[in-house]
């Protein structure tokens, strides 16, 4: 039982790992496809009708409203009464949609926004209750709006509407040249004739079938149906089409279609994607999800005038650019792998991959296979010598057919090259160093290693001098000399011309070596063994984006150089020595693989393919579109800043006010084809004078803080390499601020000459102020000289009468003095006196003491003298104290000379004591504080 069970475990795993070896890898050569996702045009999901304008932009009746496409942006103008739009239709430039119980127009604005007029408000047509409006078709004057229940026609010339009705389901109307079709659910097939419905065909198929379309094919009319296939119409006769897409459309549900401007049916179905017919109904090729299509259900087709082909899908918008010359061939499921080298040899195209080798006859509708054995990494397909040799990871093969013979287990062959003059030799580099190969008795054999150089040599040529020049992209360029037999390196040196560059590479051309780098192109001058840099083709890297340095030499008259934006081809001329380049738009992010591995390989004359990552791409170089291309200012933008701004008017020259100075231009080239690359150019003159910006992928661009003046904004795109045809422009005028206008420069004149007058008042002013102030000073300082002599001769007055004072003073002093001695004596000689025994004879003479003593006349003069030395004080004193009697005023007249008690005695001829009690009731006439000393207050007074 477990031995049962191990045995049919093991031949399981054979057989997968057999389906692994050579299962054939599905995949076809299609057409290129451009992917839209609800995130990018910022809408709904299904997408259920596509027109375009005249300009070249895309319409598509969105679940959220009508979507618009100019090729850089979408917009999306909401359902009017916030309903799916089922139907859209372009003519004349107006854009006429249908959706839930409403149908109308759209139309341009100067500003470039559309602007919606709805048909039943204006017109005052009766809607029917949850009528929709699924297609539109525009015939002569008419347009016929088609729901499910009736059919609308309307007049443009006279804004009349008539009305078709059924007595059941209206499924489609169709056009079929001057022919209106429409089709009835259990009714049949009807035409318009004289503008009321006469029935065509009661046909069971008609009756009971959906018909999707109809179309003129080279077999007469036709028509395709949901699930019955492809019919032809003979008269009203339906008739089951013999053709050959009959198995593959079987079982299908379709649900549009549309014939193509070149014959071909494009049937769009519910869950497989798109299948194309020929003419002849021979199925051409499928788009589904599988393949490139964003979703496999496409609800909508529509070829535009450049011949793509629309899809407008149950998620999403595909564009496939049906006529374009590339075809690309995707392995979506990851076994073939990225393509890193690709030859057609003997009928084979074969293509080397991280996988393997596949192949596959040429022309043939089969799929690729494995080469046996070759399971691995591929690096080169070489034709040497009538054998084709395969440049592996495990060493060298011989392949013919699909089977491969090892023949070096060397590993890691990068490149062959064939020795001049040896037919029976080959070089090879490998991952250590080079290697010789030998052709002996009809088979190619390992011969020896190449001693003397062990660094890996990915890409070499052999000059026609002998020696050996290898391109290392980490340590720079080598030139070997190799002896005669190719056994060793004689001598080697590294190049001082040019420098290492990653993916860096050298290929043969003309006869010529070249190496690439990130410096530019050069040139090996054999004579001088040095490299020279060539101008002219160094400015393929100076024109596009530097990528890679890998040259690709296919003959002698082509090399392949790859930029960021374009695949370069590069031909010798027959007549001069001159270069002819071929710019191919393909950017980088399209094609390449690996960097530094890309490849490219002739198939026929002019067709080329190109590895990819997940397959490669098929190039058919002189079918390169021609056509031209129309630059557009789709919208113009201005205002304060950038949270405040609104559309203008296009096709007018602006005049904004000084503080609207923010501008925003938005631009567009209606170009569709996925492998060309829109760049756009723009210059504003009045700002950037003559200089034009880089070129950008950017669609718009704003200015902000503009300066008053007068601009031009001009704009022109690059799509792949082709300028467009014209240059579109706008013109405005940003006016000056207001206090730079005309006005306020009258009033800063106005306002300059009075401040000018003012100047010179407030001048003349200072001056004559300057000049009276001077004059002032001067009389002040007359005044204060005049002052200062007044006040000297006072102080001379003063100083005079102080002396007088002073004098008087003194003699009050002196006299004073004398009075006091005076009396004092008298007293001495009165007391001597009055001691003596004889007292008679005395008696006279001691009252002719006292009469001294108490003379008037000594008062009198006293106080003369001291009203000349103080003249105001008696005065003050009776004012103060009026009660004082001629005593008093005495004794105050001595306290003011600051006489003791002592000193007043004799003066008054009484004792101290009496002085004292005389102070004392003077103190209190006068009321006189304790705390004041009375000599000190009389004094101060």
């Amino acid at each position: 039982m477990l031995r049962r069970r191990f045995i049919r475990f093991a031949l399981l795993t054979a057989l997968i790992l057999l389906a692994g070896i050579t299962s054939e890898v599905q995949s076809q050569e299609l057409p290129p496809i451009l992917n839209f996702s609800t995130e990018q045009y910022n809408g709904g999901n299904q997408n259920w009708s596509i027109s375009q304008a005249s300009n070249k932009k895309i319409y598509v009746a969105n679940n959220d409203g009508l979507l618009e496409f100019n090729g850089a942006k979408w917009r999306l103008y909401p359902s009017p009464n916030s309903t799916i739009m089922r139907s859209v239709k372009v003519i004349n430039d107006t854009i006429y949609t249908g959706n839930y119980m409403d149908f109308g127009y759209w139309t341009p604005q100067a500003n470039g926004l559309l602007k919606y007029t709805s048909l039943p408000l204006t017109k005052e047509i009766d809607i029917l209750e949850d009528e929709q409006i699924w297609n539109i078709i525009h015939q002569g004057k008419w347009i016929l709006f088609q729901s499910l229940n009736r059919i609308l026609i309307y007049n443009i010339e006279t804004d009349q509407v008539r009305y078709i009705t059924a007595g059941n389901t209206i499924n489609k109307i169709f056009q079929v040249g001057d022919q209106i079709y429409f089709q009835v659910l259990k009714e049949g097939l009807f035409t318009i004739m004289e503008g009321d419905k006469k029935l065509y065909s009661d046909d069971p198929i008609f009756k009971d079938g959906v018909v999707i379309n109809m179309f003129e094919t080279r077999e007469g009319t036709s028509f395709i149906t949901q699930n019955n296939g492809l019919y032809l119409l003979t008269g009203a006769v339906p008739s089951l089409w013999n053709i050959p897409a009959n198995d593959d459309i079987k079982g299908l549900t379709i649900y549009s279609a549309r014939q193509s401007t070149n014959g071909n049916l494009l049937l769009g179905t519910i869950s497989d994607g798109i299948h194309v017919l020929n003419n002849a109904g021979v199925p051409l090729y499928k788009l589904n999800q599988g393949n490139g299509l964003g979703n496999n259900t496409a609800l909508s087709l529509f070829e535009d005038v450049d011949r793509n082909i629309w899809v407008g899908l149950d998620n999403g918008i595909d564009c496939v650019n049906a006529i374009a010359p590339y075809a690309n061939y995707a392995d979506e499921k990851g076994r073939l792998g990225t393509t890193y080298a690709s030859i057609l040899y003997n009928g084979y195209q074969y293509l080397g991959t991280n996988q393997g080798l596949f192949y596959k006859a040429k022309g043939s509708d089969s799929e690729f296979q494995l080469v046996s054995g070759t399971s691995g990494q591929v690096w080169t397909l070489n034709a040497l010598n009538g054998n084709l040799f395969c440049g592996h990871n495990s060493g060298t093969f011989v392949i013919n057919g699909g089977e491969s013979e090892l023949i070096s287990d060397v590993m890691g062959t990068w490149l062959l090259r064939e020795v001049p003059g040896k037919p029976n030799l080959i070089v090879q580099g490998n991952y250590e160093g080079l290697f010789v190969l030998e052709k002996s008795n009809g088979r190619w054999t390992m011969r020896n290693k190449i001693s003397g150089f062990d660094l890996s040599a990915k890409h070499f040529e052999i000059s026609s001098d002998g020696k050996i020049l290898v391109s290392h992209e980490y340590k720079g360029v080598f030139m070997l000399k190799i002896d005669q037999d190719l056994t060793k390196v004689i001598s080697f040196s590294k190049s001082d011309a040019v420098s290492k560059s990653l993916n860096s590479s050298i290929a043969k051309f003309n006869d010529t070596i070249y190496y690439a780098c990130e410096e530019g192109i050069f040139k090996y001058i054999e004579k001088s063994a040095t490299f020279v840099r060539d101008p002219e083709l160094s400015k393929i890297y100076e024109q596009d984006e530097y990528l890679t340095g890998v040259l690709v030499s296919h003959s002698e008259d082509q090399l392949w150089l790859f930029t960021k934006n374009y695949i370069n081809r590069v031909n010798k001329e027959s007549l001069g020595d001159a270069y002819s380049i071929n710019r191919i738009p393909i950017p980088n992010l399209l094609h390449i693989g690996n960097k530094g591995y890309e490849n490219i390989a002739m198939i026929e004359r002019n067709e080329y393919l190109v590895g990819t990552s997940n397959g490669y791409i098929i190039l058919n170089s002189e079918d390169q579109e021609t056509s031209s291309n129309i630059i557009q200012l789709d919208l113009v933008k201005n205002g304060v800043d950038v949270t405040e701004l609104s559309a203008i008017d296009l096709f007018e020259q602006g005049d904004f006010a000084a503080r609207e100075n923010f501008m925003e231009f938005h631009y567009s080239v209606p170009a569709y084809n996925k492998f060309e690359v829109t760049k756009y150019q723009y210059n504003l003159d009045g700002r950037m004078g003559d200089r034009w910006s880089e070129w950008s992928t950017a669609s718009s661009q704003s200015f902000e803080n503009l300066k008053h003046g007068d601009y031009t904004f001009s704009v022109r795109a690059l799509v792949g390499n082709r300028e467009t045809e014209n240059i579109a422009s706008y013109s405005f005028t940003i006016q000056k601020p207001y206090y730079l206008s005309r006005t306020a420069i009258f009033l800063y004149i106005i306002g300059f000459f009075l401040l000018a007058v003012l100047v010179n008042w407030l001048y003349k002013r200072y001056y004559r102020m300057q000049q009276d102030r001077a004059i002032e000073n001067s009389m002040r300082e007359m005044e204060l000289n005049e002052l200062a002599a007044q006040k000297e001769i006072i102080q001379l007055k003063n100083e005079s009468l102080q002396q007088d004072i002073d004098s008087r003073n003194r003699e009050l002093a002196i006299s004073t003095m004398s009075m006091i001695k005076k009396n004092n004596t008298l007293n001495g000689i009165k007391n001597e006196l009055l001691k003596l025994k004889d007292t008679a004879g005395v008696k006279s003479v001691v009252r002719l003491i006292n009469k001294t003593l108490n003379d008037a006349e000594d008062w009198k003069f006293f106080e003369q003298a001291f009203n000349h030395a103080d003249q105001d004080f008696f005065k003050k004193i009776k004012e103060l104290h009026p009660d004082l009697t001629p005593g008093d005023l005495r004794l105050c007249s001595y306290l003011r000379l600051n006489l003791s008690s002592k000193e007043i005695a004799p003066l008054l001829n009484i004792s101290p004591r009496s002085v004292e009690i005389k102070r004392y009731r003077l103190r209190k006439k006068i009321n006189l504080e304790r705390e004041i000393n009375l000599n000190d207050y009389f004094i101060n007074l």
